[in-house]
């Protein structure tokens, strides 16, 4: 069976939702990634969990499916991190929601005074910085997301390239790199080649575009992908969330690499 279908809208949207359980917390003896839907991921590194960029409650968008992980099946968390402060990554009502049970929130140094502002004790890091989860070492990778920048109606902040920011895990088990919502950079296609890239094929100018998705894919033709980003928002007309794995196909260099995945599936690296 065909992993994904087009909708009357003509959006590509997975085949079916696996509903996400508290046992994905529990202690393992691997390191599994669950797709949550559209950026979001939970990443278990041998008993070590980490959330990026939930969309659990509060979005202010209409959604394809339903969302796998249930706030209330969530009995402990090591650490919450937001790649940037779109709706669509930065949660506010997810985020204060796991507050009595979430050690740490990570995120870039204007994203986490945004946290603080809602009660929330964010810790900001600089691009290149380095924290430590569990067993796992994450690094902020750049990004260039700062559409905002020049846009009137958002100039109550001066926007930077450093408010945003992709994620690099070193797990006990290998490395896994989430590149973010972002315009490919020539630092993109010159990073240690990873072991699994969580894959956004976004074909909009603020994001990688299809192209750029497939440059990337190419230069670490080892590497797993993991499609994230797309088939989980109704928003037909809008590009960041229309991206459709079909238009990959043919185009990857080994294809048996590239990973659609159900909401709420596991992936073993």
């Amino acid at each position: 069976m065909k992993r994904y279908f087009v909708n009357e809208k003509g959006q590509a949207q997975p085949a079916k939702v696996l509903p996400v359980g508290a046992e994905a917390f529990a202690p393992t003896d691997r390191t599994e990634i669950t797709w949550l839907g559209n950026a979001g991921v939970l990443l278990n590194a041998r008993g070590s969990t980490i959330l990026i960029d939930p969309l659990l409650t509060g979005f202010d968008m209409p959604l394809l499916f339903e969302i796998p992980l249930q706030i209330q099946n969530i009995p402990a968390l090591d650490a919450y991190l937001v790649t940037h402060i779109d709706s669509d990554h930065f949660s506010r009502e997810t985020c204060t929601a796991l507050k009595t049970v979430c050690k740490a929130f990570h995120s870039t140094n204007y994203v986490a005074e945004e946290m603080v502002k809602i009660g929330v004790p964010g810790t900001g890091h600089d691009i290149g910085g380095k924290f430590s989860v569990g067993n796992t070492e994450v690094t902020l990778t750049p990004v260039k997301h700062d559409w905002q920048a020049g846009i009137p109606a958002y100039s109550d902040h001066d926007w930077k390239e450093a408010d945003c920011c992709g994620f690099w895990f070193d797990t006990p088990d290998g490395s896994i790199w989430l590149p973010g919502d972002s315009k490919l950079l020539e630092s993109h296609l010159h990073m240690p080649a990873p072991d699994v890239i969580l894959f956004d094929f976004s074909d909009n100018d603020w994001h990688i575009t299809l192209e750029g998705a497939i440059r990337l894919a190419n230069t670490y033709p080892e590497a797993k992908l993991i499609c994230i980003h797309w088939g989980t928002v109704d928003a037909p007309t809008f590009a960041p969330f229309c991206g459709n794995p079909e238009a990959l196909e043919g185009r990857i260099q080994n294809p048996d690499r590239l990973y659609v995945l159900y909401p709420g599936e596991k992936f073993t690296v």
